[in-house]
């Protein structure tokens, strides 16, 4: 069974950090792309970054280019997402997820297949 789990939301003040992880199991990991996404109140599921089976390539969306890093660590089946200069807008629930086939920088919903439970980051203002 695949699970992901992911761990390290947290309540932060603007301007501070915070690094998400995802901890993979059941999955082959290092042989997936993977990614992360957001969803705040209201919103719609927003792609944040992607990062290649072998962390060779990493992807992200504009707003966080600059401020946030997407790495892996293949021996501990591990994602992360190390978030700085966080901002208020940054608030909503992460969630780390494999992508299915074999497109690069994968950046919608559909091309994931597996998905974590999440984990809520707060930034206040």
């Amino acid at each position: 069974e695949v699970q992901l789990q992911a761990y390290g939301g947290g309540l932060v003040q603007a301007g501070g950090s915070l690094r998400l992880s995802c901890a993979a199991s059941g999955v082959r990991f290092s042989h997936y792309d993977m990614g992360w996404f957001r969803q705040a109140p209201g919103k719609e599921r927003e792609f944040v970054a992607a990062i290649t089976y072998n962390g060779g390539n990493t992807y992200y969306t504009d707003s966080v280019k600059g401020r946030f890093t997407i790495s892996r660590d293949n021996a501990k089946n591990t994602l992360y997402l190390q978030m700085n200069s966080l901002k208020p807008e940054d608030t909503a629930l992460y969630r780390c997820a494999r992508v299915s086939g074999l497109v690069a920088g994968a950046k919608y919903p559909y091309e994931y297949d597996y998905w974590g439970q999440g984990t809520l980051v707060t930034v206040s203002s």
